[in-house]
């Protein structure tokens, strides 16, 4: 949950650490980065990436530095509990040894030794809890709100994905051709409202809502009870990510080295940018993750250059997955293992990437074997962080037993399935998600977070994870950027009506 605060837990090695931190951000929003890249035009395209890729490395060294910070003052705030105690002679009777009573005084429960510096990184110190260190009431209320949109936007994203992904599999209707326009060419995309079967009266779009149903009857009844993540579920979805990712760029440079590559991208198209903002930055997230991931790191002198890495290599990979996507196919889907579906060739063996059955239905299927694991541990994430925000509301005043075993799951489930019925167009719900509660959690909370920190837990002390963009003037460019991001797209939907 934001707002605990825990010790670190099982430690694990840097290396450990990298390959945790590009599981983490390569996930939902690399399917969607080819369309986005298409949309955009490849040249325009890897400048946006590379601009906030570096964007958001940077609020990633706010938001360690922040969390050195919050050690601090929790650290700080201990010591002065357990000075008070022993000036008021509290621990008198806990001294067993006179020679170790400077050794008796100095440990707390939950160190297992005073620390050389108060800014070493040894509890777990949420995002929402450092908001309660850092911001006022008001400030706690908004990053909850925020957060919380986040997650509700991950939670939709997710209920449209799997549905969508099982539609277009099992949705075999192709329109014939009709004069000379053939709606088998590979830049037409099949309409909702077009049959799902020959001679079928149910359409896509009923096909997609009947799969969201069925999908919110299975996995619905865990947002009511607490499910955790198990190692071994970890494994699987991270080897059936790889695989996957893998096997598509494989297939893709086959497909182009083979001189069958229908892809012809513009080099800039200005009218995809607000929506590649949107995706690049949900595709980059991790910061409301890195107090998990970052405490349990055993060597954490090279913080900032683990994550210069993992974010050179990430861009690396989505540049490598989109650039093959774009020029192996003339049409890309917004869900992009959607373009190695069975039935989204055009009549020849050109056209598809593999006549393998295997690993077409392995990649069409794929989002929904590895969504659906997650769509649990993010709805119950949710779930608890609304009980967060209307606790902090209440003044920690308790809900009734009604409220807390129905209400909130209910007002967890609900919202995320709608948008889902309503919509099953990916990009613009990752679009969306990125492009608003996106930006606050990765562009504006880090930089109010540091920017507030630093005035308040000035201990006189080094703090060795501080950023390397210490100076004020960075903080102002991430809030002016954030509000640039904001404005370009919110104006752009407005222009466009979407």
């Amino acid at each position: 949950m934001a707002g605990e605060t825990q010790n670190e837990g099982a430690a694990y090695s840097s290396k450990v650490g990298l390959i945790y931190v590009f599981n983490l951000i390569v996930g939902t929003g690399a399917l969607t980065m080819p369309s986005a890249f298409h949309n955009a035009g490849w040249l325009l395209s890897m400048v946006i990436v590379i601009v906030l890729s570096f964007m958001s490395y940077l609020t990633v060294t706010f938001v360690i530095e922040c969390m050195a910070s919050a050690n601090a003052v929790l650290r700080h705030h201990r010591f002065k509990i357990q000075e008070a105690k022993v000036n008021a002679g509290d621990l008198i009777e806990e001294l067993s040894d006179e020679d170790d009573e400077n050794k008796a005084l100095l440990k707390a429960p939950g160190y297992d030794s005073v620390p050389r510096n108060l800014y070493d990184i040894r509890l777990r110190v949420e995002m929402g809890k450092m908001s309660e260190l850092f911001f006022n009431k008001i400030g706690v209320v908004l990053f909850y709100l925020c957060i919380t949109i986040y997650l509700y936007g991950d939670l939709a994203i997710y209920a449209a994905a799997v549905p969508k992904s099982l539609r277009d599999v099992t949705c075999t209707f192709k329109p014939h051709s009709t004069g000379n326009i053939s709606y088998r060419e590979c830049n037409v995309t099949l309409d909702d409202a077009m049959p799902c079967w020959e001679n079928s009266h149910i359409n896509r779009m009923g096909v997609y809502r009947l799969y969201v149903a069925g999908f919110t009857f299975l996995l619905g009844p865990f947002v009511f009870f607490n499910v955790q993540k198990t190692k071994w579920l970890q494994i699987f979805t991270t080897i059936m990510r790889w695989l996957a990712f893998i096997l598509m760029i494989i297939l893709a440079v086959i497909k182009i080295a083979k001189g069958q590559g229908r892809g012809h991208p513009d080099a800039a198209n200005f009218n995809g940018i607000p929506n590649l903002f949107g995706v690049c930055i949900y595709s980059f997230m991790c910061h409301h993750s890195l107090p998990s991931l970052v405490t349990p790191i055993k060597d954490k002198s090279k913080l900032l250059k683990l994550f210069a890495a993992d974010y050179t290599l990430i861009l690396g990979f989505y540049c490598l997955l989109s650039f093959t996507g774009i020029f192996a196919f003339n049409s890309i889907q917004d869900l992009y293992t959607l373009n190695f579906d069975p039935s989204s060739s055009c009549g020849d063996s050109d056209d598809s990437a593999t006549n393998v059955p295997t690993f077409q239905y392995f990649l069409s299927l794929f989002p929904v074997f590895t969504l659906s694991t997650n769509f649990p541990i993010i709805a119950i994430t949710l779930r608890n962080n609304l009980k967060t925000l209307t606790s902090y509301v209440m003044q920690k005043r308790k809900c009734s037993n009604m409220t807390d075993r129905l209400f909130f799951p209910l007002a967890t489930l609900i919202p995320p399935i709608i948008v889902a019925l309503i919509t099953n167009n990916l990009q613009f719900l990752v679009g969306i998600t990125g492009s608003y509660a996106g930006v606050g959690i990765q562009y504006i909370v880090p930089a109010l977070l540091v920017y507030f920190s630093r005035h308040q837990s000035n201990f006189n002390m080094e703090n060795k994870h501080i950023s390397p963009f210490k100076h004020t003037a960075w903080v102002l460019i991430v809030l002016v950027w954030a509000f640039v991001c904001i404005s370009f797209v919110t104006v752009n939907h407005i222009i466009s009506g979407k």
